[in-house]
C-alpha cells in the first residue's frame, strides 16, 4: 500500500516535470499558450474545482448530517453546468479580444481608465483568499495521509506541498493541466468504484438499513434535517447558494475557459465536465450515506475522515492505496491551480501591469512567476500547519470571498454595455467587505455569505455604474 502511494506521488512529479519542458514563455506558464485540447482542460477544470472539500468535506458532511446535504450537490451541479454551458465560450472570446492571460488583466484591459486600481484590488483579493484555500488543501492531505499511514499530519502536509511545488514552480499551467488530467481520472475512479462496492456489500451482507438510519442523528433521512417551515427554506437556500460562486467568480476555473483553442473544444469540454460532475457528486453522496449504514455514526472522530476509513477497512491494501490517491489528487489539483493563479496575478498584473507599465522582459517575467509560486506555496503551508479549522469551513469562507466578489463583476462586464470601471471596483470591494463582516458578526449562521455577498456586490455595482455613467454624461454635455 505504501509502495503504491509513493509510486503515485512519483508519477505525479514525473508527469509534471515531463510536461514542464513545454513551458517556454510567460504565456505558456500562465495559460498554456491556449494550445491545449478541450478534453484535457475540462478534466483539469473539474479536478481543480473539486478539492479536498468534495472527497473529504462533502462525504463527511453527508455522513454526519444526512440527506439534507443533497442541496449542496444540486447547487454545485447547477453552478458548474451554467459556467460551462453559458459562460465558457464567452470567457474564451473575451480573453482573445483583450489579449488577457488573467482575470485582473482582462478587467484592466476592458476598463483602462482605472486599470491599476483594478489590478491591485483584484490581486489582493486573489492572493488573500487563495492562500487560505491552498492551506486547506495541504491540511486535507495531511489528515488523509495520517488516517492512512499513521504518519504525523505535519509531515503529510510537508509531503503534499513538496510534490506540488516541484512541478508547479517549474512548469506552470502546462504541467498543472497534464497532472490534473491524470488526477481527474483517479478522482472519478474513487467516486464511482467506492460507492458501487459499498452498495454491493450492503446487499450482500443484508445490512438492516432501517436500523442503521434509526441509530443516525435526528432528521438524517429528511431533505431538510430537523428544520421546518422558514428554517427549512433557509437551509435549502444556504446549501444551494454554492451555485453563485461558479458564475465566473473562480479565477482558477476560468483560466481553463480562457485557455480553450476554439468553440469546438469548448463544446467537447462542456460535455465531459458536466458528466464528470454528475458522477462525482452522486458518488460522494452515496459514500456518505453508505458509510453510516455500514459503519455506524461513530466510526470516526472526524467526519471528514469517513472516506479514508471506508477505503482502508473495505478494500485490499493495494486497491485502497489507488483509491486514496484519488482523494489526495483532489487536494493537489486544487492547490496547484490556485498557486498558479495567485502567482500569475503577482507577476502579470502587479509586476508587468503596474510596475513595468505593461512592458516586461518575458524571461524575467517567467522567473518572477516561478518565485511567486514558490513563495505563495510556502506561506500557505505555514498556514496549514498552524490552523485547526475544518476544510469545509475554510473553503466555504474563501468561496464566498472570492467567488462572489468576481462573479458579479464578470457577469456585468460580459452582458451589460453600460458597466464601467467604477462598477468593477465596487463589486470587488463590496464582495470582500461583505464576506468579512458577515462571517465576523456571526450572520453566516443564519444565512450564508455565499448568497448575501453575491447580491450585495451585484446590486451596489449596478447602482454605482448607473450613477457614475450619469455624472460622466452630464460632464460631457456641459
Amino acid at each position: 500500500m505504501i509502495a503504491i502511494f509513493i509510486g503515485y506521488l512519483a508519477l505525479t512529479i514525473g508527469l509534471g516535470l515531463w510536461q514542464a519542458k513545454k513551458t517556454k514563455s510567460q504565456a505558456d506558464f500562465v495559460l498554456g499558450g491556449s494550445k491545449l485540447p478541450g478534453w484535457m482542460l475540462a478534466l483539469s477544470e473539474r479536478a481543480t474545482g473539486e478539492s479536498a472539500w468534495l472527497l473529504l468535506g462533502l462525504t463527511g458532511f453527508i455522513y454526519a448530517n444526512g440527506f439534507s446535504g443533497i442541496w449542496i450537490a444540486v447547487g454545485c451541479l447547477l453552478g458548474i453546468s451554467t459556467a460551462w454551458i453559458v459562460l465558457a465560450r464567452k470567457f474564451r472570446a473575451e480573453a482573445q479580444k483583450y489579449n488577457a492571460l488573467t482575470m485582473p488583466e482582462y478587467f484592466s484591459a476592458k476598463f483602462p481608465e482605472k486599470a491599476n486600481t483594478i489590478r491591485i484590488l483584484s490581486t489582493l483579493i486573489i492572493v488573500f483568499f487563495f492562500v487560505f484555500y491552498v492551506g486547506a488543501q495541504f491540511a486535507g492531505a495531511g489528515k488523509t495521509i495520517f488516517e492512512t499511514f499513521g504518519l504525523d499530519p505535519f509531515w503529510g502536509q510537508i509531503i503534499a506541498a513538496g510534490v506540488i511545488l516541484i512541478y508547479a514552480t517549474i512548469g506552470g499551467f502546462v504541467s498543472i493541466v497534464a497532472v490534473d488530467t491524470f488526477q481527474a481520472i483517479l478522482m472519478i475512479t474513487t467516486l464511482v468504484v467506492t460507492p458501487i462496492i459499498m452498495i454491493i456489500k450492503i446487499f450482500a451482507d443484508k445490512v438492516d438499513v432501517a436500523q442503521a438510519f434509526a441509530a443516525a442523528p435526528a432528521g438524517y433521512t429528511s431533505l431538510v434535517g430537523t428544520a421546518s417551515g422558514f428554517a427549512a427554506g433557509i437551509l435549502i437556500f444556504n446549501n444551494l447558494a454554492w451555485f453563485f460562486g461558479y458564475l465566473g467568480g473562480q479565477p482558477q476555473l476560468n483560466a481553463r475557459f480562457m485557455g480553450m483553442k476554439d468553440d469546438k473544444n469548448v463544446k467537447l469540454g462542456r460535455n465531459i465536465a458536466v458528466l464528470w460532475t454528475i458522477l462525482a457528486y452522486s458518488g460522494a453522496f452515496i459514500i456518505g450515506v453508505a458509510g453510516l449504514i455500514l459503519f455506524g455514526p461513530h466510526a470516526v472522530k472526524d467526519s471528514e475522515m469517513i472516506l479514508p476509513h471506508v477505503l482502508t477497512h473495505m478494500f485490499p491494501g493495494w486497491l485502497a492505496a489507488i483509491l486514496l490517491a484519488g482523494a489526495v489528487a483532489a487536494m493537489i489539483s486544487t492547490a496547484e491551480s490556485m498557486l498558479l493563479v495567485a502567482a500569475s496575478s503577482v507577476s502579470q498584473d502587479v509586476y508587468k501591469g503596474i510596475i513595468k507599465g505593461g512592458k516586461a522582459d518575458d524571461k524575467k517575467l517567467l522567473l518572477i512567476s516561478r518565485v511567486a509560486t514558490l513563495s505563495v506555496g510556502i506561506f500557505a503551508l505555514i498556514l496549514a500547519l498552524t490552523t485547526s479549522k475544518l476544510i469545509y469551513t475554510i473553503v466555504s469562507y474563501a468561496w464566498a470571498g472570492i467567488g462572489c466578489s468576481f462573479a458579479p463583476a464578470i457577469l456585468l462586464s460580459f452582458y451589460w454595455d453600460k458597466f464601467n470601471s467604477n462598477g468593477v471596483i465596487t463589486a470587488l470591494i463590496a464582495g470582500l467587505v461583505t464576506t468579512v463582516i458577515w462571517i465576523l458578526t456571526g450572520l453566516e449562521r443564519i444565512i450564508t455569505a455565499r448568497a448575501v455577498t453575491f447580491f450585495v456586490a451585484i446590486t451596489l455595482a449596478i447602482i454605482v455604474a448607473l450613477i457614475t455613467n450619469k455624472k460622466d454624461k452630464l460632464k460631457a454635455e456641459a
